[in-house]
């Protein structure tokens, strides 16, 4: 079998020329570890997008602006609604948002996400929902805004193979958070792909990425 570092390595190289400012941004984070996007998901995800060309995209969990950063660069006439709690990355996501020259297309708003569903009108739809924030609130943020979500929109959910451990018996797992964090996880997951009102896929790319479609919609 391959090893599966190797396979990371060499996927790496095709994601070596980005913008000083993006390798700045990505240093940041490995320094303070803040957790953004990991590369190979992040380029996933934006070959998703360019397949389903959003116009609009709610991201909940803004980290430092990463995520939203990289999406505005790839599509020009994107709009970006991002949502962020903790005030250190707020203050570091302003920072870069303003640095990019995007922050007329991205409004990043303060707060819980579990918490700012009425600062969004009702009629606002988007194409792309992509959470990415608390992971035992999954299935919360799911519910609540999916009302949001536009008739043949999609929801991305990260980080939901947590670094392979829902793939093991969370009984097992010694540290009492981390061992409620899995099983929370694994619980979303399950309860993702057997959601009767979408069809859903996990690929293991990156930290696990889901994609949920609602069904009978092409």
């Amino acid at each position: 079998m391959v090893d599966q570092s190797a396979i990371r390595h060499y996927l790496a190289n095709f994601y070596k020329h980005r913008e000083p400012f993006i390798e700045e941004m990505e240093q940041y984070a490995d320094e303070f570890h803040v957790p953004i996007m990991d590369r190979a998901g992040m380029e996933f995800m934006l070959g998703l997008l360019y397949l389903i060309q959003p116009n609009t995209i709610l991201e909940i969990g803004s980290a430092i602006g990463y995520s939203s950063i990289r999406m505005a660069k790839a599509f020009p006439n994107l709009k970006i609604v991002t949502m962020e709690r903790n005030a250190e990355r707020i203050i570091k996501a302003k920072h870069y948002i303003g640095e990019s020259g995007y922050s007329d297309r991205i409004r990043l708003l303060e707060g819980d996400a579990l918490q700012l569903v009425d600062q969004l009108p009702e009629d606002l739809k988007f194409d792309v929902i992509f959470i990415d924030a608390a992971k035992g609130q999954y299935k919360r943020f799911f519910e609540l805004y999916e009302p949001f979500l536009a008739e043949k929109g999609v929801i991305i959910s990260d980080n939901v193979l947590f670094k392979g451990l829902v793939a093991e018996n969370a009984d097992l797992v010694d540290d009492r958070r981390k061992r409620a964090l899995i099983k929370k996880i694994q619980n979303y997951n399950e309860w993702l792909m057997n959601h009767p009102g979408y069809d859903s896929t996990i690929i293991p790319i990156g930290d696990g990425v889901a994609i949920s479609k609602k069904k009978g919609e092409q």
